[in-house]
């Protein structure tokens, strides 16, 4: 995408991410988990139990859907709930080892899926989306920063 005169950062970025995720959700079916769920995995691997409410505000889901796909995922066998070592009333959702292989294979197909993508670039398109990628790496850590305060 050429630099277009006029044209915020952001103008430029937006279309192209938006086309990104469209072509990542197209991806989505019955042997990939959605997107969301791979959200609440991911979050769920990296940062350990949570509550059903921290869930939904980070995925922007009402927390009755979140509680539906919660529901879902543990018919699954890839989270369960379990008692809050901190409040005895309260329950905590962790992801089971299930959980996380589904996790892992579903990021292992999506990263192939990527790869044959880089492949039908030339070695400088690659390598300058390579070289971008600590950036866009900051960047999305500046939107969840601004997101959660």
């Amino acid at each position: 995408m050429d630099m277009v005169a006029g044209e915020s950062r952001g103008s430029q970025l937006l279309p192209v991410l938006a086309q990104l995720v469209r072509y990542l959700r197209q991806l989505e079916g019955p042997d990939n988990p959605s997107s969301i769920a791979l959200a609440v995995l991911r979050r769920l691997v990296d940062e350990g139990p949570g509550r059903v409410t921290d869930l939904a505000r980070l995925t922007r889901a009402s927390q009755p859907g979140m509680t539906q796909l919660v529901g879902r995922l543990e018919k699954s066998a890839l989270v369960r709930r379990v008692p809050d070592p901190n409040d005895g009333r309260g329950v905590l959702v962790e992801v089971t080892q299930g959980g996380r292989d589904l996790l892992a294979r579903t990021y292992a197909h999506y990263a192939a899926t990527f790869d044959r993508l880089f492949e039908q670039l030339d070695a400088d398109d690659s390598a300058a989306i390579v070289q971008a990628l600590p950036a866009l790496s900051r960047l999305a850590e500046a939107g969840e920063k601004e997101s959660a305060g």
